[in-house]
């Protein structure tokens, strides 16, 4: 499956990337700011729509793929 980012750019495993939108998490009070960078983010090929990111505040963040850009 290709998983793409909000521009159309092909996502893989490890990649970097940044937040476009403020984002408020589901069941915490934090919000990701936009301009936010996660690296080395993990793709699922089951879901095709979410990737995997690691933040020091927050743990198995699954973030929308149209949220997001490379780079």
């Amino acid at each position: 499956m290709d998983i793409r980012d909000s521009n159309g750019n092909l996502l893989q495993s490890g990649d970097t990337v940044t937040v476009i939108k403020d984002l408020k998490v589901k069941g915490s009070s934090a919000v990701i700011k936009r301009g936010t960078v996660f690296k080395n983010i993990r793709v699922s090929e089951d879901d095709d729509e979410h990737v995997e990111c690691r933040n020091d505040k927050i743990k198995g963040l699954m973030l929308k793929t149209c949220f997001l850009k490379k780079g």
